[in-house]
C-alpha cells in the first residue's frame, strides 16, 4: 500500500515518534552525520527518502535539523540504512577519499598529487598516491568530472576515509587562474628634489685658532691564527629530503632484526657448471612450451625447498617461549625497486615445478617494479632468498627478514681455477651465504642446510631421485 507524498519540516527538539506514527514503534539508537548525506531509510512499515544538512537516524528525538520526506512507502518489517556521500544539495560535487589500505596499515603519507585543480578526470582515474610502509596506493576519482580543489596537502598523514579532493561532475564553478607574466614592480624610493651637497663648515671667528680635526682611531690588529681551521663545505651544497615511508619501514625492520636475532652467517661455494649446462640445453624448448625463460632462481628455489624439507628447523620460528614449526614452505624473493626493497612471496613453493616458479617470480617482479604489488602478495613467507649477484656482488652477509629465521644470499658467478680430478680447470663458481638465528638454529644444522643447497644445485638430478 502506497502512502501519499508528505512534505514536513521537523523543528529543533521535535520528537520523531510524534512526527511520524510508525505502526510497529521500533526503538533504535540515535546517531547523526555532520556531512550532508542522502539516505534511504527502510523501517518497520515504511520507507523514507530523506535529505538534510544533518541526519538523525531513527532516534528518539531530532536536534537542530531540517528534514524533508518526499515519499513514504510500506516495506519490510526490518530496518536498514544505505547512504552515499555528496558535497552539495544539487549533488554535483563528489569527494575523493583515501581507500582501505589493508588489515595491518592504519595510515599513510600523501606522497603526491597526480592532477591539478581544474584538470578533467575520468572515473577510477588516479588523482593522488598514498605511500605506506609497504606499498604505494592510488586514490582514484569516484566520478568523471573536473577537480575543484584539494582539501589535503602533500606530506600529510592520512587515514582510510579521509577526504582529499572535491570533484565537480559538471565542471561548473571551476575557475582557471592563469599565472600572470607581469611581475609587480618594487616600490621606487622617492627621489629627493634637492641634490645632496656637502655641508659647509663654519668659518673660524677672528682672533681664534682653528682646532685640528680629530683623527679616526686605527683599527685593532687582527689576531694571528695559531692553527689552520678546517674549511667545511657550505650548507647550500647539501640537500635534506624526508625519508619515504617504505625506506623508514625497511630501516626499522632491519635494525630490529639486528637487535632481536643472534645473527650468524656461514658460507660455501657452488659449482654452477651442471645447472648452467641444463639451462643451455633446454632453454629454447622451455620457452616454447611454457612461455617463460629458464633462469637460475627457480633452481635455487627448488634447492631451498629440498633443504627446508630435510631440515625443518630452518623453516621454524621462535614465538616467545615456543617454537612454531610450519608445515608449509613459502619462499620470499627480495626484489630491489627504485623506491626501496620489497619482498614478494612465492606461495606453496614446495608444490611448484620449475616453470610455475619462473612464471610466479616474473609476475611478482613486474608488479614490484611498477608499484602495483599488493600487501597480500608480500605478507608472510617462511624463508627468503636474496640475489645480490644481479648487481655484481661477490660476497655479502644478508640480514634476516623478520619474523623468519634464515635467509640465503646468492652472488655473482665468476670463473675461478678449481681442482677437478687432480687437474686445475676453470669453473663457474658462486659463493652462497646463509644467515640464521643462532638462538634457534645450531651451526650443524646451518652448515648441513647450505651443503644440501650446494649438492642440489651442482647435481639437479637429485631432485628427480630425491637423494
Amino acid at each position: 500500500m502506497i502512502w501519499g507524498t508528505i512534505r514536513r519540516k521537523v523543528a529543533s527538539s521535535q520528537v520523531l515518534g510524534q512526527a511520524w506514527k510508525v505502526r510497529h514503534g521500533a526503538s533504535t539508537q540515535s546517531c547523526y552525520r555532520t556531512v550532508p548525506k542522502e539516505a534511504l531509510f527502510i523501517g518497520k512499515g515504511f520507507e523514507c527518502v530523506q535529505s538534510s544538512s544533518y541526519h538523525i537516524l531513527l532516534g528518539d528525538h531530532v536536534s537542530k535539523t531540517s528534514r524533508e520526506a518526499t515519499s513514504l512507502y510500506q516495506t519490510e518489517s526490518f530496518i536498514r540504512l544505505r547512504n552515499r556521500s555528496f558535497s552539495s544539495d544539487s549533488g554535483d560535487l563528489v569527494e575523493a577519499v583515501v581507500p582501505f589500505m589493508g588489515e595491518s596499515i592504519t595510515d599513510g603519507t600523501l606522497a603526491t598529487f597526480l592532477k591539478k585543480p581544474g584538470d578533467k578526470v575520468a572515473i577510477d582515474e588516479p588523482i593522488a598516491q598514498i605511500e605506506t610502509d609497504k606499498v604505494t596506493i592510488d586514490v582514484v576519482s569516484p566520478q568523471a568530472g573536473v577537480i575543484q580543489k584539494f582539501v589535503a596537502r602533500e606530506g600529510e598523514t592520512v587515514e582510510p576515509g579521509v577526504k582529499i579532493a572535491i570533484i565537480s561532475k559538471s565542471g561548473e564553478g571551476i575557475e582557471q587562474v592563469a599565472p600572470s607574466d607581469a611581475q609587480p614592480e618594487p616600490p621606487k624610493e622617492k627621489e629627493s628634489a634637492e641634490k645632496k651637497v656637502p655641508k659647509a663648515e663654519p668659518a673660524p671667528v677672528k682672533g681664534t685658532t682653528a682646532q685640528p680635526k680629530p683623527r679616526a682611531p686605527s683599527p685593532p690588529p687582527s689576531p694571528k691564527r695559531v692553527a689552520s681551521e678546517p674549511q667545511l663545505p657550505p650548507k647550500d651544497r647539501e640537500r635534506r629530503v624526508p625519508m619515504t615511508r617504505l625506506r623508514k619501514r625497511v630501516a626499522t625492520r632491519l635494525k630490529d632484526s639486528q637487535n632481536t636475532f643472534a645473527l650468524l652467517t656461514t658460507f660455501n661455494e657452488v659449482d654452477m657448471t651442471n645447472l648452467m649446462k641444463l639451462r643451455s640445453d633446454y632453454k629454447d624448448a622451455f620457452v616454447e612450451k611454457h612461455g617463460v625463460k629458464l633462469g637460475f632462481m627457480s633452481g635455487f628455489v627448488k634447492a631451498a625447498v629440498s633443504a627446508l624439507e630435510h631440515l625443518p628447523i630452518v623453516n621454524a620460528v621462535i614465538d616467545g617461549d615456543d617454537i612454531i614449526y610450519r608445515d608449509y614452505i613459502d619462499i620470499s624473493i627480495a626484489v630491489g625497486t627504485p623506491k626501496g626493497l620489497v619482498v614478494p612471496v612465492v606461495r606453496n613453493a614446495g608444490g611448484m615445478n620449475f616453470a610455475e616458479i619462473e612464471k610466479e617470480i616474473n609476475t611478482l617482479a613486474k608488479k614490484a617494479a611498477d608499484g602495483s604489488i599488493s600487501i597480500d602478495e608480500m605478507a608472510g613467507g617462511t624463508f627468503t632468498i636474496s640475489n645480490g649477484g644481479v648487481y655484481g656482488s661477490l660476497l655479502s652477509t644478508p640480514i634476516i627478514n623478520p619474523p623468519q629465521s634464515a635467509i640465503l644470499g646468492m652472488h655473482s658467478i665468476v670463473n675461478r681455477p678449481m681442482v677437478v680430478g687432480g687437474n686445475v680447470v676453470p669453473r663457474p663458481m658462486m659463493y652462497v651465504a646463509l644467515t640464521y638465528d643462532h638462538r634457534l638454529i645450531d651451526g650443524r644444522e646451518a652448515v648441513l642446510f647450505l651443503r644440501r643447497i650446494k649438492d642440489v644445485v651442482e647435481d639437479p638430478r637429485r631432485l628427480l631421485l630425491d637423494v
